[in-house]
């Protein structure tokens, strides 16, 4: 994971090479793992952002991010982070 802009910003690349900038909206330590809400960097429609939630994780030394493939996981921390958004956003 490379961080390319400062803290907020972030590009990532796929497995086919595909470079994708990401704006990083929190992140969450949650067992002993972290998590990151994203959204495109360049999406210009704020109404209707689908936000996508990353795992990082080490693989051979190097941290990664990766889609959560766990149903439960996934909605936990969704669930986790969704509050937290709205929280920050009401204060």
């Amino acid at each position: 994971m490379e961080d390319q802009y400062g803290s907020d910003y972030i590009t990532i690349e796929d497995e086919d090479g595909v470079e994708y900038e990401l704006e990083v909206l929190t992140t969450l330590d949650y067992n002993g793992s972290t998590y990151l809400a994203v959204v495109p960097a360049d999406s210009g429609d704020t109404e209707n952002l689908e936000v996508s939630i990353l795992k990082s994780v080490e693989e051979d030394g190097e941290e990664i991010l990766c889609a959560i493939e766990d149903e439960d996981e996934l909605e936990t921390v969704y669930g986790l982070i969704m509050d937290s958004l709205y929280e920050e956003e009401a204060d």
